[in-house]
């Protein structure tokens, strides 16, 4: 087989890992919590340790990609998140999980920022098309399969199963990289922008930290408010390091380019709207409607099923379509879908989810695949990396942004609810506590807290306030879809693209970052 269909092999396998793990783990944090006895905040670590390095490292792991090699910094994300994958499923408290997890976001952010730059090396322009039309379906498989996988292994075996499965996925696509892919970088030796890189990711740690801790603390702790003013300094320095720098890891000279703007835009959006919701619809389906884990992995089938059958057609399009009227459109498609979900009422079975998971699983396959292209087309392959780490760099970004705004949110809307509700019965001062475990996942713990006698009506108030709440953050993030429809559709330019004449061929790098 040619070197270019092991390396498509190669991507395809580490990306199919790191996507099924991230839907997996969402599906089993409630067996985890119970095989460790972790608190709220434990699991909340569970996930945001993960969020946090891959967030921090995604621009800086791109950029050192295309200095010192693509196959390279590829294998060593591989290892590491192997790596990290068995201690998970060896730990033996949340902190060794959470330490482990961290691990994983740095394997992770390598894998991310060089898969598609990989690929643009190994196709020629007129093989890329196909080559991303099956990359695209491969995200599709692995995230309608990490539901069912996640519940099907959490109920079946063990949550610690989960992250076992890594292992060997994790070194057969390790061994084929060794063996089979070829290198490639600049091919210019270049002075690594180690200022940039510490400020940056600095910078990023900074702002997530301060994003997850604003559910936890509030948005006006003193330990937020510091992280993010860290957050703003450190990107002011960064921003002047960049200006002075020879080399500098950021080229600020593509914020100019419409396409680039609108690339990131679009990345930023998918998941600050349709993949921040995904949380909070799990957390629906398992604690409002008491659904198991398989049984919320099946339905989430509806929603991936879909992205997987519009990412092949995506593939197919994007050598005849211009990217915008495949991106914009599918925008519309999952503003449509979260507005169908939104209407909920606490009578309602997870059929009324139906229409709307379908429409905005379309609309994500739509914009997956020609985000591909958008986020590195207006570049030369040579800086492929630093293209591809950035617009991952605001996949994170938006989905860090939006759970933690969209999780104010529905905290907020819940505790009013609950404030209201439960006032005549002497547990208004509960309401802010229940609120925060209803809006974690942790209802039941919560009322064993309360008197007996109350339990029930509580029960029914906090369900209640759920689906209210989460009915208003449906439309907010119905909003945010549009509206980045109508910036994409508006900013992104055949133009622009470093091939105009072919803007398959234009993608030379990876936009992929998840959740």
């Amino acid at each position: 087989m040619a070197r270019k269909w092991w390396t498509l092999v190669a991507v395809c396998t580490g990306v199919f890992m790191l996507v099924v793990d991230i839907t997996i783990v969402n599906i089993a944090l409630p067996s985890i919590q119970r095989g460790l006895h972790a608190s709220l905040a434990d699991l909340q670590w569970v996930i945001d340790a993960y969020t946090l390095t891959l967030a921090a490292l995604l621009l800086t792991a791109g950029s050192i990609a295309d200095q010192m090699g693509r196959r390279r910094v590829f294998a060593v994300g591989l290892a590491g998140f192997t790596a990290g994958s068995a201690i998970c499923g060896l730990a033996g408290d949340a902190t060794v999980l959470a330490v482990a997890r961290a691990l994983q976001g740095v394997g992770g952010a390598i894998v991310f920022a060089t898969s598609l730059a990989l690929l643009a090396e190994a196709f020629t322009p007129s093989e890329r098309g196909s080559a991303f039309a099956i990359w695209g379906a491969v995200l599709g498989v692995a995230a309608a399969l990490g539901p069912l996988l996640g519940g099907a292994i959490t109920s079946g075996l063990s949550w610690r199963w989960i992250f076992f499965v890594n292992v060997p996925i994790g070194l057969l696509a390790l061994i084929i990289t060794l063996a089979r892919v070829g290198e490639s970088k600049t091919g210019v030796n270049r002075k690594l922008d180690w200022g940039g890189f510490v400020s940056f990711s600095a910078s990023l740690a900074a702002l997530v930290f301060g994003l997850i801790r604003s559910q936890e603390t509030g948005w006006g702790s003193t330990e937020v408010a510091v992280s993010l003013a860290a957050a703003a300094l450190l990107l002011v320095g960064f921003l002047a390091i960049e200006t002075r720098v020879a080399a500098p890891m950021l080229d600020l000279g593509l914020l100019r380019v419409p396409t680039f703007d609108g690339g990131l835009i679009a990345a930023w959006a998918l998941n600050a709207s349709i993949y921040s919701l995904f949380t909070f619809i799990v957390l629906y389906l398992q604690n409002v409607l008491s659904s198991s884990a398989f049984e919320v992995g099946l339905r989430m089938f509806a929603m991936t099923g879909a992205m997987f059958v519009t990412s092949m057609l995506a593939g197919r399009l994007t050598n005849r379509v211009p990217i915008r009227w495949l991106i914009a459109p599918g925008f519309a498609l999952i503003g449509a879908g979260l507005a169908l979900m939104a209407g909920i009422s606490t009578g309602d079975s997870w059929a009324h989810l139906l229409p709307g998971l379908i429409v905005a699983g379309l609309g994500v396959g739509f914009v997956t695949v020609p985000l591909a292209s958008t986020a590195v087309g207006v570049v030369e392959p040579a800086r492929a990396g630093m293209a591809s780490g950035i617009n991952s760099t605001f996949r994170m970004a938006g989905i860090a942004t939006g759970v933690a705004a969209l999780g104010t949110i529905l905290t907020s809307r819940i505790e009013s609810s609950l404030a209201a509700s439960l006032g005549p019965r002497g547990l208004g001062a509960h309401a802010s506590g229940l609120a925060h475990a209803v809006a974690g996942g942790q209802l039941a713990r919560a009322l064993a807290a309360l008197p007996a006698p109350s339990r029930s009506g509580a029960s029914a108030a906090a369900r209640s306030a759920f689906v209210d709440a989460l009915n208003g953050i449906l439309v907010v993030g119905a909003g945010i879809a549009l509206a980045a429809g109508v910036l994409t559709l508006l900013l992104i330019r055949q133009r622009d693209f470093v091939r105009a004449s072919t803007p398959a061929a234009a993608p030379t790098a990876s936009s992929m970052a998840t959740s």
